[in-house]
């Protein structure tokens, strides 16, 4: 299985922003073929993916998704939408939907199992919020893991991707996580039977 290497765009970049940025990007990673490429803009920018990564190496989805199919959820984005616009991954449960949007391991669950039934792959974010041990860490986001699974039969985990990043090592003047602690929790996902990579940031200042 070839590496995935993907980022998310958060809330940055106008539709006519994210033209430009993906017309430089698809000749820049046209030649890459050892990895799938991803990227997650804002819903607003997701036609524009579309548009210009089509036909290209570069996967394009969404940062979150509805747990419904429709209804009268103000704002909300649902999966057939998603499907529609083509998207092949959906990110769900990141730490800062659980902050600012009150989403619980339950919630999560129930998009994973939406994103999977309309054949898209779920990115669910785990990470523990405060430095601990590898041993504790790994006890905090397997239980975020197994409620996220919870939904989904076991053999189609394997359908699932599961990014780790502790929460302390993300923002602003965060230092990262020591890579044999994420390892060490790398090694305990990976029984799950589901894809499992790192959710780390990127900061062109820090080389």
């Amino acid at each position: 299985m070839r590496p995935l290497i993907g980022t998310s765009l958060k809330m940055n970049l106008t539709s006519s922003e994210a033209a430009t940025y993906f017309d430089e990007l698809r000749p820049m990673v046209a030649s890459l073929t050892s990895c799938e490429i991803f990227v997650l803009p804002p819903f607003t920018s997701i036609w524009v993916a579309r548009d210009r990564l089509r036909g290209s190496n570069v996967s394009w989805g969404a940062q979150d998704v509805h747990a419904e199919d429709s209804g009268a959820h103000t704002g909300d984005v649902s999966a057939p939408m998603l499907a529609d616009l083509e998207c092949s991954f959906v990110e769900v449960g990141h730490s800062e939907r659980r902050r600012d949007h009150g989403e619980t391991d339950e919630i999560v669950a129930l998009k994973v199992r939406q994103i999977l039934r309309h054949h898209m792959t779920p990115i669910m974010c785990v990470g523990e919020l405060d430095p601990v041990s590898p041993t504790s860490a790994l006890d905090h986001v397997i239980a975020q893991a197994r409620t996220g699974l919870s939904l989904v039969p076991t053999a189609d985990h394997r359908l699932v991707v599961i990014a780790y990043e502790p929460v302390w090592a993300i923002g602003e003047g965060a230092s990262a996580a020591d890579p044999g602690h994420i390892g060490a929790v790398h090694s305990g996902l990976h029984e799950l039977d589901a894809r499992v990579i790192y959710g780390g940031s990127v900061d062109p200042s820090r080389r």
